[in-house]
């Protein structure tokens, strides 16, 4: 299938948000709490004239979805290019064109297309800080085998979701990795 046919499969932003069913508070805080500076608007507004949209492959389950969604929407707005939400999981003919390292099916993976449906970038599934946050808070779990594994992992990713929700930092580093990836595409 085209990237234009996926990109006419999916959903948009507004029906994402309103069939989540997981992790939408901290969703809706992001999108509600991060804009863009006037200078990011101009870098990005300048891309408008390429008429670019965007496929999104996501899960509300996902915390790095929930960062990122919202601040790539943010970034959509500006660049007046639509943005297609698909689910990673139904979509896995799509999925598996764009594994992270080769193997991992890592969400989201955002790809702008042009009106012909050439992929003209590919972003996710994280900016480098985000990344390091999580190596930093799983070097602290215990070896899979440990009896409280399970327990430590689960409290491992609430703390990272719930840094994803507050920390306008990382809000920030996933402009600022997704800005670096376009910047190519600047004429």
């Amino acid at each position: 299938m085209s990237l234009q046919s996926w990109f006419e499969k999916g959903i948009s932003f507004e029906e994402y948000v309103a069939s989540m069913k997981a992790n939408k508070e901290g969703f809706l805080t992001i999108y509600q709490g991060f804009s863009l500076t006037s200078e990011d608007k101009d870098f990005f507004s300048k891309l408008a004239d390429q008429k670019l949209r965007v496929i999104g492959l996501t899960a509300d389950w996902c915390g790095d979805a929930m960062l990122n969604v919202p601040v790539i929407e943010r970034i959509a707005e500006v660049c007046q290019s639509p943005l297609s939400l698909l689910n990673r999981d139904e979509n896995l003919e799509l999925m598996d064109q764009y594994l992270t390292n080769g193997t991992a099916r890592a969400i989201p993976i955002f790809i702008w297309i042009d009106q012909e449906g050439n992929e003209k970038a590919v972003w996710g599934p994280r900016a480098d800080a985000v990344q390091t946050l999580i190596i930093n808070l799983r070097s602290s779990l215990p070896e899979k085998e440990d009896p409280t594994f399970a327990i430590k992992q689960a409290e491992v990713y609430r703390q990272f979701r719930a840094r994803l929700v507050a920390d306008q930092e990382l809000w920030l580093s996933v402009k600022n990795s997704v800005q670096a990836c376009l910047a190519k595409l600047h004429a």
